[in-house]
């Protein structure tokens, strides 16, 4: 197996775009005919903008792809472990384990794409008499708008449960993932329209709450309180995260940075991405503005812990001044218009 070079920087799009190189137009062709109209086109794009590859980067490339290929017939056709023990003699141990996590995200991706493609009403059509798990295991393929919306329309007592169970959830095999997924779609078939990754976890459970409304959210969160608090601070954390902040106004920004310590904020917008340091010094004056910058240039070797610890207070300051309706956060791509 080569060993990777440059092509190792390349992305996803653009690996794939060689291999589409490396197959030649004929081969290609019946390629794209599997292919959505959005792949298709992010495809060509990738294509037409890659760069000239040396015979040795192609080879790797090519070489990972075929690797990927025997990975997923075998898992297929024989289950993780023989899958396991086929490519450990095949590939080696390191190797073998690379493509089998990689092939087991995407095919996990894949899986329930027909609850991802089903309008949400369609959903609690079928979910409606359900039991919480078989609820939140669905629940954990869907995506996270149609998730939350289906949560703040279960009974009360049943929308603790199915948020503990999403957030709860184990790693579930290949295989019985999809015996589920056959028989739910063979059930399920006859209500789904279709007209419009990562299973489970508190990331999961986090981006649902991200969409839920505020009641709901409120509701969920109270009870959860009572009865697994230390579940209820790890969602909470995951809610906000530091760089949401280029989506809040320049109006609530002033506002949060009010609160903020000026070490915090140095050593938070150092360790942060260009946008957020932008949308955080521009709403800063011109004289403080100088002073982080300042700040900045003689803080050295700053630990990744300190960064985290810092853009965390921040993100409570955020959290705290939205409890108080001092700043709004949106939520769901909707708000609520009160008209005079």
């Amino acid at each position: 197996m080569a060993t990777p070079g440059r092509n190792k920087k390349l992305s996803a799009t653009e690996r794939a775009a060689a291999i589409i190189v490396a197959l030649g137009s004929s081969q290609a062709s019946e390629v794209y005919k599997h292919l959505t109209e959005d792949e298709i086109e992010r495809l060509s794009i990738g294509v037409a903008k890659l760069e000239r590859l040396s015979s040795e980067d192609m080879q790797v490339i090519v070489d990972d792809f075929y690797g990927l290929c025997v990975t997923q017939k075998v898992i297929a056709e024989g289950g993780a472990f023989y899958a396991k023990d086929v490519l450990e003699k095949a590939f080696g141990a390191q190797l073998a384990g690379s493509y089998m996590e990689r092939v087991s995200q995407a095919m996990q991706t894949r899986a329930f794409e027909f609850v991802r493609k089903a309008n949400y009403k369609n959903l609690m059509m079928m979910l409606q008499n359900e039991h919480p798990q078989t609820i939140a295991f669905i629940l954990s393929y869907a995506k996270s708008d149609q998730a939350s919306k289906i949560i703040g329309e279960l009974p009360k007592d049943m929308q603790m449960d199915v948020i503990r169970r999403i957030a709860t959830l184990n790693s579930v095999s290949p295989e019985i993932i999809a015996v589920v997924e056959s028989v739910l779609e063979k059930r399920f078939s006859s209500v789904v329209t279709v007209d419009m990754t990562e299973i489970g976890g508190v990331n999961y459970v986090a981006d649902i709450m991200n969409h839920t409304d505020r009641t709901t959210e409120k509701f969920i969160f109270d009870e959860l309180e009572k009865s697994d608090k230390a579940l209820s601070e790890d969602i909470r954390k995951l809610m906000f995260v530091f760089e949401d902040i280029v989506n809040l106004s320049d109006m609530d920004i002033q506002r949060i940075l009010r609160d903020v310590e000026s070490q915090d904020l140095a050593i938070a917008v150092k360790g942060s991405t260009e946008e957020v340091k932008q949308m955080l010094l521009n709403n800063v004056s011109t004289r403080a503005r100088e002073t982080i910058l300042e700040d900045i240039q003689y803080l050295r070797n700053v630990r990744l812990k300190d960064v985290e610890e810092a853009q965390q207070r921040i993100v409570n300051i955020i959290r705290k001044l939205e409890e108080t309706n001092e700043i709004t956060i949106s939520r769901g791509g909707e708000e609520d218009i009160v008209i005079a």
